[in-house]
């Protein structure tokens, strides 16, 4: 589909439009001059076409070739801007085309002024040389003469006429249009690739770069590209570094945290029944910081993974069934449900580890926020808009989030302050996870408020790649 506001299409209108404008302008300004400079010979030139096609129309007459002669009659009217009408005494044409009255009289005057005895054969051959124009054109006995119509010339007329300026203006608006689109082209499809690299890096890719796509450009585009490599190299070692500061990190809290489990057991061998209050706490911590553990190490899996996964054929709505089921059998003991409002038998490909861990990590968002006696309510649907996609949507009853936060819940570490603070025991790495895991299978997330909640929507193609 062509956007008319985008650039290309601006440059392109704009250029081919000037270009127009300006041949125009030259050719009548060229028109304008060389009418005003038209000497005696440029202003005899029709009357000496004239003559000219009068001795090829007689010579066709005495060749006694009457289709020829009607063949060329056709074909004069066709390439000549000025109507020639072929008329007879009586005042009709040739080819039963209508005759002007100013014609007709014309035509009775030539036959009463120059009558037969004018034409005969005994007349010198410097005379008939004179006013050949004037002698009639005799076929089948019957007397034509071959007339211009001056003032039947239309503008249509001259317009379809091959040798007028129609054909100069056409083809140069066809050929000021392939330039004009070659040059659009050369300018903004260095923006495009622009762009699309913008894109890939918005969505995690940071090894996009463009200036080996300019060649051998040496302008501003080219400048703007250094701009983009440089930027791009620079925040992909910045993310880099702290992707590698989180594995590292994650990696080394693992050996102190199980000698910490370690020493928490011997103590309670040995400790008595007094500070068992105190060790149920720290292995309440200890428990939390493995698990706060895990889920970095599991982000920075997804995050640094360049292999793809492994796929096989996946029953998403049994798939969907299991989750809720095992979901609703915990939610039940704070006095809450999930429940599946909506199914849909459907099989896609994908790995049934990653995107059950993904949908378990939404579910459960949704059963620490939703409000008690309230159901998290999930459904799986064909997506109305595109049948190659199917929809699933996880919604709770709680307080939502702010209008504001909608796009950064899923960056990890983000919380959403009052409404879902730290007493709900999260990290704000699950939703992180779970789109890192949906983006694996070429899906996508998004986070919708309701009127009394917030809707987790994930797309998955039917498909995935």
């Amino acid at each position: 589909m062509l956007k008319v506001k985008s650039l290309f299409w601006k440059i392109f209108v704009s250029f081919w439009l000037a270009l127009i404008l300006f041949a125009g302008l030259t050719l009548w300004a060229t028109s304008h001059y060389l009418e005003n400079i038209r000497d005696e010979t440029s202003r005899l030139q029709p009357r000496n076409n004239t003559i000219q096609y009068i001795r090829q129309a007689r010579e066709l007459a005495e060749d006694g070739d009457v289709k020829k002669l009607q063949h060329w009659l056709v074909q004069l009217d066709k390439h000549e801007a000025i109507p020639y009408l072929f008329i007879d005494r009586h005042g009709n044409d040739y080819l039963q085309r209508r005759v002007p009255l100013y014609l007709q009289q014309r035509v009775r005057r030539m036959e009463y002024k120059y009558d037969d005895d004018e034409f005969e054969e005994d007349d010198d051959d410097e005379h008939r040389k004179r006013r050949p124009h004037h002698r009639p054109i005799i076929i089948n006995g019957q007397r034509y003469r071959l007339m211009p119509d001056f003032r039947s010339i239309t503008l249509s007329r001259v317009l379809n006429r091959p040798k007028a300026i129609a054909t100069p203006i056409i083809l140069a608006a066809l050929i000021s249009g392939f330039i004009c689109l070659l040059l659009a082209r050369y300018l903004t499809a260095p923006i495009g690739r622009l762009r699309q690299a913008t894109q890939k890096l918005s969505e995690g890719d940071l090894t996009q770069r463009v200036s080996p796509s300019m060649g051998k450009r040496k302008d501003e585009i080219v400048e703007l590209a250094n701009d983009f490599d440089y930027m791009a190299e620079q925040l992909q070692v910045l993310i880099e570094s702290h992707k590698q500061l989180l594995r590292d990190a994650s990696h080394e809290l693992r050996s102190p945290l199980a000698r910490l489990q370690v020493a928490l057991g011997l103590a309670r061998q040995r400790g008595g029944e007094g500070a068992t209050q105190e060790l149920d706490r720290i292995e309440r911590e200890a428990e939390r910081l493995n698990e706060l553990i895990g889920q970095l190490l599991t982000l920075a899996r997804f995050e640094t993974s360049t292999t793809e996964i492994e796929l096989s054929a996946i029953e998403l709505a049994t798939l969907i069934e299991q989750i809720v089921d095992d979901a609703d059998f915990e939610a039940r003991a704070s006095n809450r449900e999930v429940k599946i409002i909506q199914n849909l038998p459907v099989t896609v490909q994908g790995n049934s580890v990653l995107l059950s861990s993904a949908l378990e990590n939404i579910v459960r968002n949704g059963i620490r926020y939703t409000a008690e006696a309230t159901a998290v309510e999930v459904s799986l649907k064909n997506d109305n808009e595109d049948p190659d996609w199917i929809v699933i949507k996880v919604r709770d009853h709680g307080p939502g989030i702010p209008e504001q936060m909608l796009a950064s819940i899923f960056e990890p570490f983000v919380r959403v302050g009052e409404a879902r603070d730290r007493q709900s025991g999260g990290y704000g790495l699950g939703l992180a996870i779970a789109k890192r895991a949906i983006s694996l299978h070429g899906g996508k997330m998004m986070a919708v408020n309701e009127d009394d909640g917030l809707s987790i929507v994930i797309y998955l193609p039917v498909i995935a790649s």
